[in-house]
């Protein structure tokens, strides 16, 4: 066994260490960007290793072509990674300023690189230790068989033991961590959060949820309402005091009773009788924005009752990647039943307006209630979903049936009332009938963008047209933008408004496209962002 580096390995890893440093859609922290670079490396050089291997199966390098190759790569490494260090310090610049983002100091390019080789070194390690344990295994092998095949059976047995390692002792111990970390802060209350002494609200003193069963976010969610006066300061005549109920994991055994409990706190409220009732599918640990109900509270002076039910304390990532998907599913498909139902049964003279409303991981449960686009418009006066996830069914269905010519990120269907807004304010030159489903979705939000097939595959975001923000700097390499694009996941929601992951204040031109309240102009439109963004 040679353990000399493969110079189609370290060759490709130079490159894909380079590649790194080209700008994703949104811009990397030094130290991101040195675990960025290291991993990608490893990437580069695993796939260089295995590339050159194939090669000598068929023909093998002489020693002098080896020679010759090692010495240009030493010679052309040092130049081709300062210029890509200084190529990318310009293009993280630039892409700041792009989003609207503050400058930020120069990359500490020493530091950089030093977690960027830490990284690639203890990657590297790991596979030279799993590389000498397959050698073991095969020589052990080789007493009872063929030499190929104890090779081959060295190298089954060392995956499925590293995968077992991995999975059992790595990945679980981090999803165990993340329960208990989520649960302790879920039985938590927010800073300034208090128990509400409004009946009409959850979780007060004459409410059937108990307020220690609501979930920390749940409890932020039924004391986070504007007042009356400050409802009516911006309305600019009296206010009326809004309805926000919600049910915890523990309000009730099972979430059919959890979604009934719901309905029952809406009829003792008197929420039927309010001009909108508007159901929420939060976040995975139960969040829902604050600037979402409250745009909705302002623009109707308070005459709304806002609804929501908790499926899980886990952060989306983890209730999306480790939990059972169908929780959210089961979830949002309980409770808009139930309050479908209850509102369904009234006269529709004297109903109020229905709004379903999902953000992130919840778009995702509201689809998978609904299944087709046509049963999810007809399921509401009105459906807001913001920043949909790359498995939501129905998004991917509309935007692959798009009128020809249209981009991608921003999809037009002339025979649906849907209407995408890849920025929300072109919601507001919408002509002709009203919309009654909605997408947010930012041109650099990668929970919108992220999928599988960036593995391999140029996605159609960066084709042709693209999105007002996606810098022209970025292109797509196979591998590279894959990761890259994962990475740009972690500082989703570190963004300003309109960015990314981060939609708030935008949700007021959404509102105003699907369910205005009579009088409503752009001037309140514009108005009540300022008031959210101040």
């Amino acid at each position: 066994m040679s353990s000399r580096p493969s110079i189609t390995g370290v060759g490709l890893a130079v490159v894909f260490y380079c590649l790194s440093f080209t700008p994703s859609l949104l811009p990397r922290v030094w130290f991101l960007q040195g675990v960025v670079a290291g991993v990608t490396a490893a990437m580069g050089y695993a796939l260089g290793t295995g590339v050159g291997a194939l090669i000598r199966l068929r023909r093998p390098f002489g020693a002098r072509t080896v020679r010759i190759a090692w010495r240009v790569l030493a010679a052309a490494t040092p130049l081709l990674v300062v210029v890509f260090l200084a190529l990318g310090t310009r293009w993280q610049s630039a892409l700041r300023l792009r989003l609207g983002m503050p400058p930020t100091e120069e990359y500490d390019l020493v530091r950089t690189v030093g977690i960027s080789l830490l990284t690639f070194g203890l990657l590297l390690l790991i596979a030279r230790a799993l590389r000498l344990a397959t050698h073991g295994c095969a020589r052990l092998f080789r007493r009872i068989v063929p030499n190929a095949a104890a090779y081959c059976a060295g190298t089954l047995v060392v995956a499925l033991l590293s995968y077992g390692t991995l999975d059992n002792v790595l990945v679980a111990n981090l999803f165990s961590m993340a329960d208990r970390s989520a649960a302790i802060t879920n039985n938590g209350t927010g800073t300034g959060v208090l128990m509400p002494a409004s009946a009409l609200r959850s979780g007060s003193a004459p409410s059937l949820v108990p307020w220690d069963s609501l979930g920390r976010q749940g409890r932020a969610f039924v004391a986070g309402a504007p007042t009356p006066e400050q409802l009516g300061e911006f309305a600019g005549r009296p206010a009326t005091e809004p309805i926000r109920l919600y049910a915890g994991l523990t309000s009730a055994d099972t979430v059919e009773d959890r979604a009934d409990l719901v309905v029952r706190e809406m009829d003792r409220t008197g929420a039927f009788d309010r001009a909108v009732v508007a159901v929420f599918t939060p976040t995975g640990t139960g969040w829902v924005d604050g600037k979402v109900t409250s745009s909705l509270e302002y623009m109707y002076a308070g005459d709304t009752a806002l609804v929501s039910m908790q499926y899980s304390y886990l952060p989306s990532w983890a209730a999306f990647l480790g939990a059972d998907r169908s929780e959210v599913v089961t979830a949002a498909s309980a409770l808009i039943t139930a309050v479908q139902r209850r509102w369904d049964a009234l006269s529709e003279d004297t109903r109020p307006t229905l709004l379903l409303f999902g953000e992130s991981l919840g778009t995702y449960g509201l689809e998978k209630t609904y299944r087709t686009a046509d049963r999810l418009i007809a399921g509401a006066d009105g459906v807001l979903l913001e920043g949909p996830t790359f498995a939501n069914p129905i998004h991917r269905s509309l935007t692959e049936s798009r009128a020809e010519g249209s981009p991608v990120w921003n999809p037009v269907l002339p025979d649906l009332p849907v209407a995408f807004a890849e920025n929300a304010a072109s919601l507001r030159e919408l002509t002709g009938e009203r919309p009654k489903l909605v997408y947010l979705q930012n041109a650099t939000d990668p929970v919108v963008w992220w999928s599988w097939d960036l593995l391999w595959k140029k996605p159609q975001w960066l084709t042709g047209e693209r999105g007002p923000d996606v810098t022209p700097d970025m292109h797509w390499y196979p591998v590279v933008t894959f990761w890259q694009t994962t990475c740009d996941l972690i500082f989703a929601n570190k963004v300003p408004t309109g960015h990314g992951h981060v939609y708030k204040s935008e949700t007021v031109d959404a509102w105003a496209a699907l369910a205005p309240p009579p009088g409503w102009t752009v001037v309140d439109t514009l108005r009540l962002r300022a008031l959210l963004d101040s």
